[in-house]
């Protein structure tokens, strides 16, 4: 498909960005409050910058593994929204409710039980490991809530009902932002509380939100809200078939979430200004990582439907538009980056040398972000949508284990390279992944039906 010819769908543009536009600006919204929130944090110090980030890396796992169910959920919903099959989209909402609660009871027992050896697997510095543990203490109440709120986030997006979780992901997190100011340095009789604010504010804030998906979704009788008979309608077959095409993508977010988690671990063994720069670069790249994560989600949505409803040449046609239309967004969105590290000697708390680190590591990123982009669209958009989760775990974990992860290792443990050295090494996968993708695309062996 030529440039030329990749704008001539209109139909395809109009629904994807109605769809992705609030996915877009309720991402976008909640990496601002998340960078506000670490610009409240950098007040503090460098220290709580990296306890609150090690902090949130626990989240994070937990994150990906409830993304992990859902995403493998979502594939059963679009095609199910394609069919009109209503039980359908309903015995797997409440599957995937059971399945995330559980998870959600695991890491919330963790998160209060044993605090300091999840921060400490981090890092090895006991005051990063006191305020992290403090932190993630207080935030354990809400992991239950946001697992509820995850599920039906995920499952009204598959139904193209995205308004909702815009509007409950806003009004939360404007919530905790106000919080955050109030019980981080304290106002009137409130006494500051620093990290362990931060975390309380979050706690309410995720109270709100799923108050806000549940009972808004059921006074206006979305699809997705059914009884408990129909939320547990499934059968053995069913769960069967759901955890073939899922344990996959949870497998693949769970070791892609690990491999993370150790890309933090090199920083944070570095020294722990390497760990703030990281975090910080983390965080406002997300601001325009947005785009291409509502662009994501928006196509699965749109190729799914198209395979439910048979059409299995719209859905090849969906696939080859976006994989090549989020990179050609991405040349000009990795630039904004730069002038946006321009801004950060405003807005964080720290010393020239993050600072130097930070602004390296967006140049670095810049480079990759068309690879990026066209990843996340095979990854999440086009190869989960049809249901081929197996190969999504290779060509989402094979480079980063295999090349980026053992790079930075050496770099930094072996070379003591500079971190923008270590920083390079692990982001060189994206350019590897890239191709494996463009050859799975063109192969066509990606779309599948996995309903029946």
């Amino acid at each position: 498909m030529r440039i030329r010819s990749l704008f001539d769908d209109k139909q395809f543009f109009r629904s994807l960005f109605t769809i992705a536009v609030p996915i877009m600006l309720q991402n976008l919204v909640n990496s601002f409050v998340n960078m506000v929130d670490t610009v409240m944090i950098g007040r503090l110090g460098t220290v709580e910058i990296a306890a609150v980030g090690l902090g949130n890396q626990v989240f994070f796992l937990y994150n990906m593994i409830l993304f992990g169910i859902c995403s493998g959920g979502a594939i059963f919903t679009a095609q199910y929204w394609g069919k009109r099959d209503i039980p359908g989209i309903r015995k797997n909402t409440g599957l995937c409710l059971l399945l995330s609660i559980f998870v959600a009871a695991l890491f919330t027992a963790g998160a209060v039980f044993a605090p300091r050896q999840l921060i400490g697997f981090y890092s090895p510095d006991p005051l990063v490991i006191e305020a992290g543990a403090a932190y993630i203490r207080a935030l354990a109440p809400s992991f239950i809530p946001f697992a509820i709120s995850f599920v039906f986030t995920i499952i009204l997006r598959s139904i193209e009902k995205v308004r909702l979780a815009m509007v409950a992901t806003v009004v939360s997190l404007v919530i905790n932002m106000g919080l955050n100011y109030l019980f981080i340095f304290g106002a009137g009789p409130i006494p500051a509380m620093g990290v362990v604010g931060a975390a309380i504010a979050t706690v309410i804030a995720r109270i709100t939100e799923m108050f806000i998906l549940v009972i808004s979704s059921y006074v206006r009788k979305y699809h997705i809200a059914g009884s408990l008979r129909d939320l547990l309608g499934f059968n053995a077959a069913f769960v069967l078939r759901f955890l073939k095409i899922t344990s996959p993508v949870i497998l693949n977010e769970l070791l892609w979430a690990f491999g993370v988690t150790l890309q933090n671990v090199v920083f944070a063994r570095t020294n722990t200004d390497a760990i703030a720069a990281f975090n910080i670069t983390s965080t406002v790249s997300q601001l325009t990582w947005v785009v291409f994560i509502g662009l994501g989600n928006s196509a699965s949505v749109l190729i799914g439907k198209k395979i439910g409803e048979g059409n299995e040449t719209a859905a090849r046609d969906y696939a080859y538009r976006i994989t090549r239309f989020a990179p050609l967004l991405a040349l000009g969105a990795g630039f904004i980056l730069i002038p946006l590290s321009r801004v950060l000697p405003f807005l964080f708390n720290v010393n020239a040398q993050v600072l130097l680190n930070t602004n390296a590591m967006f140049i670095i990123l810049s480079c990759v972000y068309p690879f990026r982009a066209f990843n996340m669209s095979m990854i999440v958009g086009v190869c989960r949508a049809g249901g081929d989760t197996v190969f999504c775990v290779i060509y989402d974990i094979l480079f980063m284990w295999a090349l980026g992860l053992p790079l930075a290792w050496v770099a930094a443990s072996v070379f003591s390279a500079p971190v923008w050295i270590i920083y390079l090494c692990i982001i060189i996968e994206d350019p590897f992944k890239a191709m494996l993708g463009v050859w799975r695309l063109r192969s066509g062996k990606w779309l599948r039906r996995v309903i029946d």
